[in-house]
């Protein structure tokens, strides 16, 4: 899908981070009304990080995804639900064995619409875990692009262990409960 140039027509952009990129990516590309799905840092003060430093856990930033989207298609409201599919919002600085501020659960909006949708939906979904959602919502003041190699990681690299043990499932509950959005 490529972006709208003319008319009435826009993109919107939020940034999401729920543990490892590869999975959220995974799980959000694909989606109608998904025009771009790019891995990368956020919510960090270090400018221009690396993954290694990202990894290092002392630059404040989250695996994430930014998500362009077209809203007129897909809603602010359904991305956030097919996201907190993906991952499991109740845990804090974590995602299964992956653990740090990295891979914390965070929704950086681009708009005061997307800031009340993100809390409307935590607080709808709350009584769907057993447990209290832990998701960060914040304004989103950066983003830094990843290394190429993370792009379209799953992808590319589907016998990886860790893509077979953890990402691969992940994107498959995902896709088996919304089948309907995927394109």
């Amino acid at each position: 899908m490529k972006p709208p140039t003319t008319g009435d027509d826009y993109l919107e952009t939020i940034v999401l981070g729920g543990g490892c990129f590869w999975c959220v990516e995974g799980a959000i590309k694909g989606l109608k009304g998904v025009a771009e799905v790019i891995p990368g840092y956020s919510g960090g003060h270090l400018e221009n990080p690396t993954y290694e430093q990202v990894c290092g856990k002392r630059t404040g930033h989250a695996e994430v995804v930014k998500v362009t989207f077209d809203p007129s298609i897909i809603s602010s409201v359904t991305l956030l639900e097919v996201f907190f599919t993906c991952h499991d919002p109740t845990q804090l600085n974590r995602q299964g064995n992956d653990i740090g501020p990295h891979y914390r659960s965070v929704i950086f909006y681009s708009s005061e619409r997307q800031r009340e949708d993100s809390e409307s939906v935590i607080e709808e979904m709350g009584s769907l875990f057993d447990n209290e959602i832990v998701t960060e919502v914040s304004p989103l003041e950066n983003f830094y692009v990843a290394e190429i190699y993370h792009h379209d990681y799953f992808k590319n690299n589907p016998s990886n262990p860790y893509c077979m043990m953890v990402v691969a499932p992940k994107i498959a509950k995902t896709r088996a409960k919304h089948a309907h959005l995927y394109e």
